[in-house]
């Protein structure tokens, strides 16, 4: 598995940003279907000792506004941050490289829409721009709605469809999982070794040790570009749904 992977990820680099000027529908894939899990009875995971609390439910200190590092100004209503896309994105004030995260979230019950218009957001394992630059794993609505299967909840955006669809229905909290290994570059920024991910979708293996070809993009396929530490981002996507809720989220730096 890990030498296909390797191969998969040296092809990627070796089309570089070939399709850049390309469509979106070019590197969506929707199929094979992952098959449909039922997770396990929801529990909210408490932090462990030597976790960086993130988001307790009470402030948002620990996150500053993507696109200039000013105070973030999503919102805190009953212990939950609740996305504010006229805000947009949002990452954390410091800096990681190799970590494990945890966080919660919640799409609303009365969602509407379809597709990647239902209860679009996406965590960034390492964000390197103020964009939507970085290594996205996606979240959505993937309880019973139709997309393409690497853009569903829990893909590496664009790069790796879930092993398996363990969603929950709107309305019920989710939690994501995930160990992050950050790429690394050489002196002149070429790729050494890369990224990997690991991510558990409520209690679910989903992705293992999956190697990426570089960070997320809409149109073309991944590019690596070189960074030492970076911020956790939030996504605040632009769909015309309701914006979903974010709670318990901590981080265990893994030097």
């Amino acid at each position: 598995m890990l030498e296909r992977a390797l191969i998969a990820v040296g092809l990627l680099l070796l089309a570089g940003p070939a399709l850049a000027d390309g469509r979106p529908e070019d590197t969506e894939q929707w199929t094979p279907v992952p098959a449909q899990v039922i997770p396990g009875a929801s529990d909210t995971a408490t932090a462990p000792s030597d976790a960086i609390v993130l988001f307790d439910g009470h402030d948002l200190s620990e996150w500053v506004a993507s696109k200039d590092r000013s105070p973030a100004r999503w919102l805190v209503d009953a212990g939950l941050m609740v996305v504010n896309k006229s805000a947009g994105n949002i990452e954390t004030r410091r800096l990681f490289r190799n970590f494990q995260l945890h966080l919660e979230w919640r799409i609303p019950a009365d969602i509407q829409g379809q597709g990647q218009a239902r209860g679009n957001s996406g965590v960034f394992l390492a964000s390197t721009g103020p964009g939507d630059e970085g290594y996205e794993i996606q979240i959505l609505d993937s309880w019973a709605n139709s997309t393409y299967v690497n853009g569903q909840a829990a893909s590496i955006y664009k790069q790796a469809a879930p092993l398996v669809n363990a969603s929950r229905k709107p309305g019920q909290w989710q939690s994501y999982d995930i160990v992050w290994t950050a790429p690394v570059f050489g002196p002149d920024g070429g790729v050494k070794a890369p990224a990997y991910v690991t991510v558990m979708h409520n209690g679910v293996l989903v992705q293992n040790h999956v190697a990426l070809g570089g960070e997320t993009r809409y149109i073309g396929p991944p590019v690596y570009r070189a960074y030492e530490r970076a911020p956790i981002k939030l996504q605040a996507h632009g769909d015309p749904s309701a914006p979903i809720s974010f709670r318990n989220i901590w981080v265990r730096e893994l030097n």
